[in-house]
């Protein structure tokens, strides 16, 4: 793992496969790290023929940190009135972080992946970068569609419930969250649950920057009208169990893009599973395959 510079930002990030291989950049969600990327998810795709990049966005993990508390009533209070909150960053200056990577990393062109909010930005990635994207796979995540279904309450309180403080209490937020967005349709795993918890909390601790991520998730809106435009190998892959995204916001991302593939995958919830990996890998390689071919 190693930093680079990329514009306003240092950004944390890893590769996995032969850099000449075909590359698929890998984007995360809301608070989450690169590490939430399994190694071994990575070293999978990576050995059906791909260099694989993930990286921490800003404000998570390794990658810079900003500054600023945020006041979320007040945040929502301007999205329901139609006004634009102000927010120390957006969601295309995230873009604009991911599409910078490549730069940096001199990768002219890669099929562009992410998760949650991490399938928001690489949608953005695709309709800001159109040159950088050669595809565009978009998991558990929306268009930004206003009149969409929203979380069941149980999952709202998951997401909206204070930050856990010391091991242990991030050992248990970890599985009550899991057990409350996971997936239902999969056999859970308690242990890896409580390890990537550690895992993430020792190398990271930063809750406030969650907060300002969801401000930029608040403040982006509806991405339908771009997202109509794209011409590019596109999949949607959610869930049929998320209650946190909840399938209707998946179709609603297929039905907005021109000539864009569904896969929906039975008992998936808002996670990726091990489980689930083979259809998720084999519906990126349906686009990049497709690509190189």
């Amino acid at each position: 793992m190693t930093q680079i510079k990329v514009g306003e930002v240092s950004l944390e990030y890893d590769t996995f496969g032969d850099k000449n291989n075909t590359p698929v950049l890998l984007i995360m969600g809301l608070g989450a790290q690169m590490i939430h990327w399994d190694e071994e998810f990575c070293q999978q795709l990576a050995d059906k023929g791909h260099f694989v990049i993930r990286h921490d966005n800003r404000d998570v993990g390794l990658s810079t940190s900003f500054a600023g508390d945020m006041d979320m009533m007040e945040i929502m209070k301007d999205v329901l009135a139609g006004n634009k909150p102000e927010v120390p960053y957006t969601l295309e200056d995230m873009a604009a972080d991911s599409a910078g990577l490549l730069d940096a990393l001199g990768i002219e062109k890669a099929h562009i992946c992410g998760a949650s909010m991490g399938g928001m930005i690489a949608q953005l990635v695709a309709c800001g970068y159109p040159a950088k994207s050669l595809s565009l796979t978009s998991i558990m995540s929306s268009t930004g569609n206003p009149d969409l279904p929203k979380s069941t309450p149980e999952a709202q309180a998951a997401l909206m419930a204070p930050r856990p403080n010391g091991e242990e209490e991030t050992i248990a937020r970890a599985i009550e969250n899991a057990k409350v967005i996971g997936s239902k349709g999969f056999e859970f795993d308690a242990e890896r649950t409580a390890k990537r918890a550690i895992e993430a909390f020792k190398r990271s601790f930063n809750p406030m920057g969650v907060a300002r991520q969801m401000a930029a998730i608040a403040a982006n809106g509806d991405r339908r009208e771009r997202l109509k435009k794209l011409d590019l190998p596109c999949v949607v892959i959610h869930g049929t169990e998320d209650p946190l995204v909840p399938l209707a916001a998946g179709i609603d991302t297929f039905e907005s893009i021109a000539g864009a593939k569904l896969v929906q995958i039975e008992g998936m919830g808002h996670d990726l599973p091990p489980g689930a990996w083979t259809q998720v890998i084999t519906a990126i390689c349906s686009l990049t395959q497709q690509e190189t071919a």
